[in-house]
């Protein structure tokens, strides 16, 4: 019935969110096999899906950061430099020229398994003399333009990826956290702004699936707000270590799918 699965997807998108808002990522890497595999949205269409779960869901952890005084920053303009033409790109790309599934899930497996790994390792192991230095712009633009084609391209939140790396290179968690989530809502709604041109220009199946998505956004939205404001009384430690399981984690579930 809709109404059960309208409820079942405002659980999942809260609790998601709730875990990954005080680390920067927005849920919705974590939601797409939950669509895929639970709700049985189909593709293409379950990137645009994703997309609206960022763009309601987003607001929630954003207006707690935005009064932290965490949310404007050098960093989030690099960012969304990066990641707002590359979800333009990712989105035609998703429409006309798209690899499979199976791909997609063993790039997301071979990129972010070792990354989370990486990221615990270095958190637990003692603190060195001379700590890594931290990206330059240059490397953070491209990075975040390749974080924003994917995004395009598969509906996710670059923060899944954005914030293993620049953690890992030495930036604190406060500071990256409102930064990708604040780039991961922009990005996402330039990203349903291009799908609905899409759309028009008679493209099938890019339509998203408006009442799943909008359920999983506004348990989302009350998530995101919750797992933001519980960041703050987190310590730095245990956060560097969320962000690494999370991301291995995903790896690990992306990577049994693509075996099947």
């Amino acid at each position: 019935m809709e109404w059960s699965t309208g409820l079942s997807g405002l659980a999942v998108g809260l609790l998601i969110a709730v875990v990954t808002a005080p680390v920067g990522v927005s849920g919705a890497v974590f939601l797409l096999p939950v669509q895929l595999s639970v709700f049985g949205v189909p593709s293409p269409a379950v990137t645009p899906t994703n997309l609206l779960f960022n763009v309601v869901a987003g607001p929630g952890a954003l207006l707690r950061y935005r009064r932290t005084g965490l949310l404007h920053s050098v960093l989030t303009r690099r960012l969304m430099a990066g990641t707002l033409p590359g979800v333009a790109v990712g989105a035609v790309v998703r429409v006309f020229a798209v690899p499979g599934p199976a791909a997609f899930r063993l790039l997301v497996a071979a990129l972010l398994m070792p990354l989370g790994l990486w990221l615990i390792m270095r958190t637990l192991r003692p603190a060195r003399p001379n700590p890594p230095a931290e990206p330059s712009p240059r490397t953070v633009t491209g990075l975040a333009l390749a974080v924003g084609i994917v995004g395009g391209i598969y509906g996710i939140g670059g923060g899944s990826i954005l914030g293993p790396v620049l953690v890992g290179r030495g930036m604190p968690v406060a500071q990256v956290a409102p930064a990708a989530l604040a780039s991961t809502f922009v990005t996402s709604l330039a990203g349903a702004a291009a799908f609905t041109l899409l759309s028009l220009t008679g493209a099938s199946g890019v339509t998203p699936d408006w009442y799943l998505g909008l359920a999983c956004g506004l348990g989302g939205l009350i998530g995101g707000y919750l797992g933001a404001h519980l960041q703050p009384r987190l310590p730095e430690t245990a956060l560097r270590l969320l962000l690494g399981a999370l991301a291995a984690a995903l790896g690990i579930s992306y990577a049994v799918q693509a075996l099947r």
